[in-house]
């Protein structure tokens, strides 16, 4: 089971997410049945590791963000994930518009899964420069995710 999460650069809402993902599912025990992967609708920082505020902010609350390095979004995606996931209406504009025909993965918002906030989006830090309200709802948003990949894994 593979769960891909997107914004725009890759370097601070996707890679904040991969990284808590990634520490709930080895926490969970789940590493070695759930890949968690990040990636960016935009190749400007391809190669660049998280923002400085996203790394901060990670190392606040103890998650390692060792290894998240910037990528672009690929055609190939969407066949080897089986969620990918958008942090707002640009990002999932943008992941529907690229998708290839007969891809696999489910196409989605980062709070499709929680009750009363489909649709509802992350802003950017990138422009806000606040680091710690993406954490907060990420910390909301992911364990619905979590709970859903249990389930999948179940079923």
């Amino acid at each position: 089971m593979k769960i891909l999460f997107v914004c725009l650069g890759n370097i601070c809402r996707s890679a904040m997410a991969e990284a808590m993902f990634r520490q709930m599912v080895d926490q969970a025990g789940l590493s070695s049945q759930i890949t968690v992967d990040s990636a960016g609708t935009s190749s400007e920082e391809e190669g660049n590791g998280p923002h400085p505020g996203a790394r901060r902010c990670l190392e606040h609350h103890h998650i390692s963000a060792d290894g998240l390095v910037s990528r672009p979004l690929n055609r190939d995606d969407y066949f080897s994930a089986d969620y990918i996931v958008g942090m707002d209406d640009m990002n999932m504009e943008d992941i529907i518009s690229r998708a290839p025909e007969g891809h696999h993965a489910k196409l989605c918002g980062i709070f499709d899964l929680v009750p009363g906030r489909k649709g509802e989006s992350i802003p950017d830090p990138w422009y806000t420069h606040r680091f710690e309200d993406t954490y907060n709802s990420l910390s909301i948003a992911l364990p619905t995710w979590l709970d859903q990949l249990k389930d999948d894994l179940n079923h």
